[in-house]
């Protein structure tokens, strides 16, 4: 296992509320789109992120829980811990156009991927959904980075009144889909994709604690999320009975996906 290197927050960005993007004086180029690194605040937990830009090393976080509140409140100047990256990241196909598919906090790799996707030339759609428009994080950064920009929230203050898979359902033209974001956002793009016929890679989210394979706390029916993940082929989910249905607690308990 390796431990976590300690280094400074360079910057951090309130995206909206509840979302803030935290600037890490650390680098990870070798990272690809929809890996992920283990974040360590020092006698509070150790979280899995996703990484949203590998240098310098960012990632974004929603306060969720106790440990993305402790980290919302960490200042510029201040240390975190980091070790990685982990995971089974996105792999991108160059040689179609790609629908990106982003809901809340799950903006971070979709962002990654985006950047990636622009700098080898791929045509790029991003599909950007949150639940109202003030809480929509990264529309600039995505506008910024020239790729065809749609937006839908749930209560229609901003771009399409409605789910942001609505809109995907209406650009399936696009022949790759890449979506992160909460799981029901997942399984109606795995239900629209299984039955259109089209490839896509969606990246999921489990309770981790070791991040590569030992402990099996993110086990999700057969695969690992962690090591066989987070991002997953479509057609890797066919069947899985835990699928938008159930996750494990810290104990390993099979509780209802919320």
């Amino acid at each position: 296992m390796t431990l976590p290197q300690t280094v400074l927050i360079r910057e951090i960005r309130s995206e909206t509320r509840a979302i803030r993007t935290f600037v890490l004086d650390a680098e990870a180029p070798e990272a690809a789109p929809g890996q992920f690194v283990m974040l360590w605040l020092p006698g509070v937990d150790e979280k899995p992120m996703s990484i949203a830009s590998p240098v310098p090393l960012t990632v974004t976080v929603a306060r969720v829980g106790p440990f993305s509140t402790e980290l919302h409140q960490r200042q510029v100047g201040d240390r975190v811990g980091w070790r990685g990256p982990y995971g089974r990241g996105f792999s991108l196909d160059e040689s179609r156009p790609a629908l990106l598919v982003s809901g809340g906090a799950g903006v971070g790799p979709i962002y990654f991927l985006a950047t990636r996707a622009v700098e080898r030339g791929v045509q790029t759609t991003v599909a950007l959904g949150a639940r109202t428009a003030n809480a929509l994080p990264y529309a600039e950064q995505f506008r910024a980075l020239g790729v065809e920009l749609v937006i839908a929230t749930d209560d229609g203050t901003l771009g399409h009144h409605g789910y942001v898979t609505e809109l995907a359902n209406q650009l399936t033209n696009r022949p790759n889909i890449y979506a992160c974001g909460p799981e029901p956002m997942l399984v109606a793009l795995h239900r629209l994709c299984r039955g259109r016929d089209i490839p896509a890679q969606l990246s999921l989210e489990r309770y981790m604690k070791c991040g590569f394979g030992i402990c099996g706390q993110c086990a999700l029916n057969g695969f690992l999320v962690c090591q066989d993940g987070p991002v997953f082929d479509v057609d890797q989910l066919d069947g899985l009975r835990d699928f938008g249905r159930a996750r494990r607690s810290a104990t390993g308990r099979r509780l209802p996906l919320r």
